[in-house]
């Protein structure tokens, strides 16, 4: 567990060297995150002032929710290919823009809105089994599906970026690479949530508690210190969410080619990609 937890540590930094490097590829997180807001306050505000789910969800309730999903998966996934295209050139030795990461999104766009259908009909499905009333077991068959589809599709964004292939089999790709290389050791994606994890839950609590002295004093200080709290898990989440796309491209680009990108020893990247016993 130390020698598991030590890979951990030693992947973040070297994705976090890569990072500093280039701080620009923080923007596409950014982007993603606003672009997000806008889709959502899109679909919420209307929902809630014209009451469409006060007798239910029903037919039309599913529909709505698949075109939300729809939209939010498309968002996201076309951001994360920005990121990761970004990523993979500065990986290459290349020193990307923010205009070449949404060009190599924009290039695979029929492709993530392919994708996005697929990710939205699942996730239907999956919200449908984690929210069933009065049936434990069909929430928890929802949840181990849902954990299950994150893992297989770890690898979707960088093949999506790297080859001109459709959803389908950039799927299959991605499931694939998971059963050759990873087994149970996806050693950097479960160090980098754990560690971001824990550092987001220990900001919170500090804010929090650092709010509720500056509300003693005064108001607006309560205020304007709830606020750069705020902004201080905000920017963990950025942080987390850059750092990810960085390493799931040196992922596949080690998996496909075991090229070794600068920053990450053979070493390190090998224990990751040891396949289950």
């Amino acid at each position: 567990m130390f020698d598991k937890l030590s890979r951990s540590w030693d992947l973040v930094k070297a994705s976090a060297a890569v990072l500093r490097s280039d701080k620009e590829l923080m923007l596409f997180p950014v982007l993603s995150g606003l672009a997000t807001l806008a889709v959502l306050a899109t679909f919420v505000l209307p929902l809630f002032a014209l009451r469409v789910f006060e007798h239910g969800i029903g037919l039309a309730g599913l529909l709505l929710a698949f075109v939300f999903y729809f939209c939010q998966y498309t968002v996201i996934v076309f951001f994360n290919c920005a990121l990761v295209g970004a990523a993979m050139i500065r990986l290459e030795g290349g020193d990307p823009t923010l205009s070449d990461g949404l060009a190599a999104a924009r290039r695979r766009l029929p492709a993530i809105l392919g994708y996005a259908a697929i990710a939205a009909t699942v996730g239907v499905v999956l919200q449908s089994l984690k929210h069933s009333e009065n049936n434990v077991l069909v929430r928890l068959l929802g949840s181990g599906l849902g954990v299950a589809w994150t893992l297989a599709t770890f690898l979707v964004v960088p093949v999506l970026v790297s080859r001109d292939i459709g959803p389908i089999d950039a799927l299959k790709q991605s499931v694939t690479l998971l059963k050759r290389t990873w087994g149970e050791n996806a050693i950097g994606n479960v160090g980098i949530g754990a560690a971001f994890g824990l550092l987001t839950t220990l900001v919170a609590m500090i804010g929090i508690g650092l709010t509720f002295i500056a509300l003693q004093t005064s108001v607006a200080l309560g205020i304007t210190v709830g606020i750069v709290c705020a902004l201080g898990v905000l920017l963990l989440g950025v942080y987390q969410a850059a750092l990810t796309g960085i390493y799931s491209a040196a992922l596949y680009r080690y998996a496909v080619s075991h090229e070794v990108p600068d920053g990450f020893s053979g070493a390190q990247l090998a224990h990751a990609f040891e396949p289950k016993r």
